[in-house]
């Protein structure tokens, strides 16, 4: 394949895969879903973590694998929109790099506001824990990791003490958190989040609210070309962690906007940019350091 054919190909797959991530449906999310089906990983789909409908959650494991590190994923879709079908390709990158991805779905607005959706996803990650070793994962190293909405549930569960308590666990279930692209600084009371949001008070809603609360380490990404979620979220999250004691590193990619981050996991994209080895190497790095 010519160099020029190769850069006007990928760039048709961003745009096709920014298109579906936002929800408008993507032959090109079709596709690199397609090809992520080809993966050297077992599936087990739909498996109820709860009652409704929505609580439901898919288990992406690499073969041959033992005591691998498991990484809970939270897609984004803005709290109202999204399903895990859409990505199997973050799931196929994950396992790819030896890791055991859970991808639940979880209920979301009008059917709830917050705090639902963080709920449920405390569940989900309750549920690995619980099932790590029979997943042939490690229940000491389960991660957590999200996009954009995603990524903001992912900050409060690892943050925010009481989601994890409510569901008889333990903050320290969280071995590290992983943010592409989160808003965890925002303006919850502007109009179109507004009743999203009406289930809590204000400072609940807002990662930053509890920054340095944890112990696990944060890796904050972020695309200097998001005009979705601007960077300001993940400047001032890793700023007030730092500044209470806590362990964040942040990475900022040049040329990538809110989806693009994500996109770069997908199996056309993933040798143009360092995002998925990125994240490999942190949750390495934290799983190793015991």
């Amino acid at each position: 394949m010519q160099p020029i054919f190769r850069l006007a190909l990928g760039a048709g797959l961003a745009l096709g895969l920014v298109a579906g991530l936002a929800g408008c449906g993507s032959a090109s999310l079709t596709l690199v879903n397609t090809l992520a089906r080809l993966g050297a990983y077992d599936v087990e789909r739909d498996i109820a973590y709860g009652e409704a409908p929505d609580q439901r959650l898919d288990v992406y494991k690499p073969r041959g694998v033992e005591r691998a590190p498991i990484v809970v994923f939270f897609y984004g879709g803005g709290w109202k929109t999204g399903h895990k079908r859409d990505y199997i390709f973050a799931a196929q990158a994950l396992t790819s790099r030896g890791f055991i991805a859970v991808v639940p779905d979880y209920r979301k607005y009008p059917e709830v506001r917050f705090p639902s959706f963080v709920r449920d996803a405390a569940a989900s990650v309750a549920w690995a824990h619980a099932e790590a070793a029979r997943l042939g994962g490690d229940p000491q190293d389960v991660f957590v990791m999200g996009h954009s909405a995603g990524a903001h549930i992912a900050a409060l569960l690892t943050l925010d003490a009481r989601y994890l308590e409510e569901v008889g666990g333990k903050q320290d279930w969280i071995r590290g958190m992983v943010g592409l692209a989160g808003p965890y600084d925002f303006n919850a009371r502007r109009a179109d989040l507004r009743a999203i949001f009406a289930g809590g008070p204000y400072e609940a809603t807002q990662p930053l609210t509890f920054a340095g609360r944890s112990r696990a380490p944060l890796f904050l990404l972020h695309g200097l070309s998001d005009q979705t979620v601007f960077k300001k979220n993940t400047v001032n999250l890793a700023g007030a962690v730092k500044a209470a004691g806590g362990d964040v590193r942040v990475k900022l990619y040049e040329d990538l906007d809110h989806a693009g981050l994500l996109a770069t996991f997908s199996i056309p994209l993933r040798s143009g940019s360092s995002v998925l080895e990125d994240v490999a190497s942190f949750v390495r790095e934290v799983a190793e350091s015991g």
